[in-house]
């Protein structure tokens, strides 16, 4: 099965570690969706979506802190909005992972979840982080600041 693909080259800051970061959780992302969306049983998805889920809790922290070192570093001015944004995410995915063990890898939960996801990405990055893109641009920074 052809893996889902979601990053375009426009989603790129012009930071490197971030547009790293990025396309690893696009990488992630799709193909999380991939296996939910697969014919397979979900006793045999279990596994997969368990490791995505440990990605997540882990990376969406780390990544996140890049992101504001990066636009504390340039003055960003819409940190703290940004902030918010971000903690908001973090406690969503510790939320839904929560949920997932409580209720016996529900099926409907991962679904939601993946859906989420990527929206929330492709939000989030196309939207949101290109702002911090423009903003470093219009400094003339030029993006290894990081």
């Amino acid at each position: 099965m052809d893996s889902i693909m979601l990053w375009k080259d426009q989603y790129e800051l012009g930071v490197p570690l971030i547009d790293a970061q990025h396309k690893e959780l696009f990488r992630r992302v799709g193909s999380f969706l991939q296996v939910l969306r697969s014919e397979d049983a979900w006793e045999e998805k279990i596994p997969k979506l368990d490791d995505t889920l440990e990605f997540m809790k882990r990376y969406v922290v780390e990544h996140f802190r890049a992101e504001e070192d990066y636009q504390q570093k340039i003055d960003y001015p819409g940190y703290e909005f940004h902030k918010q944004i971000h903690d908001g995410m973090v406690q969503y995915v510790q939320e839904v992972s929560q949920q997932y063990e409580q209720s016996d890898h529900n099926e409907d939960l991962m679904q939601q979840f993946g859906g989420r996801l990527l929206a929330w990405l492709i939000n989030h990055v196309a939207a949101e982080d290109q702002r911090i893109a423009e903003y470093a641009k219009r400094k003339g920074l030029s993006g290894n600041e990081g």
